[in-house]
């Protein structure tokens, strides 16, 4: 909580219109390169690289692909809700034997 006579301190996104700036921004730049793939002329090797907006929709897909691996992998590499809970409470009773804080490896 805020101290009275201090301000807090004021970042670049906490400002909505700095959020929609860099939106449109982003919109712009895609737009435009999009706009520069029907012009510029691209030395490719694979004929599917000649299709219009080929690299945006490659893009898209290797993006949405990372997702879906990532959601995949978090199956088996999650933790169980209390896994830090119990680390704590571990350490707690480490104390409690040692009288140490930090239980057993802490140097003397």
């Amino acid at each position: 909580m805020p101290q009275k006579g201090r301000q807090e301190e004021k970042y670049f996104f906490d400002k909505p219109e700095n959020v929609r700036r860099v939106i449109h921004s982003l919109v712009v730049i895609c737009v435009l390169l999009f706009a520069l793939d029907f012009v510029l002329h691209r030395h490719s090797s694979h004929p599917w690289e000649h299709m219009p907006g080929f690299y945006a929709f490659y893009g898209f897909i290797g993006c949405v692909l990372l997702v879906i691996i990532a959601k995949w992998m978090r199956m088996f590499l999650k933790r169980p809700p209390d896994y830090y809970l119990k680390e704590k409470q571990g350490d707690k009773i480490n104390t409690e034997q040692t009288g140490k804080a930090g239980g057993k490896d802490v140097a003397p």
